[in-house]
């Protein structure tokens, strides 16, 4: 495996990117909760924060410091699965969608884990 040089390499981040670009895509499309002013803003910050997060641990100098960010932007992901239940909930978007889009937010936890676990043995 080749070191990784940039934060823009890291598969967590490119399938963050793409998870941010779907939030904001399903709910602007959507009739309802293109209206819930706040409910958009939380969830586009959270997701935006694991994307931030991942790429400021990255750039820090130390593998712990990357860790601690890389906590944060685990947190982050679970917050963005929580509002998707509610988005849900609130008939925001189809369960079909929530579910596929809590699938990709798993899927980029379970990666933030792995490298998180790496960056402190």
């Amino acid at each position: 495996m080749s070191k990784v040089l940039r934060f823009e390499d890291l598969r967590i981040w490119s399938n963050t990117r793409l998870l941010v670009r779907e939030v904001y895509s399903k709910l602007d499309s959507s009739e309802n909760g293109s209206k819930d002013w706040g409910f958009r803003n939380q969830i586009q910050t959270a997701a935006i924060s694991i994307m931030n997060n991942i790429a400021e641990g990255f750039e820090r100098s130390t593998d712990k410091e990357f860790a601690r960010f890389l906590d944060i932007a685990k947190a982050s992901c679970g917050e963005v699965r929580s509002m998707l239940y509610l988005a849900e909930d609130l008939a925001y978007i189809d369960s079909g969608t929530a579910q596929q889009m809590r699938e990709s937010a798993v899927d980029i936890s379970k990666g933030i884990s792995t490298l998180s676990k790496h960056l402190r043995q």
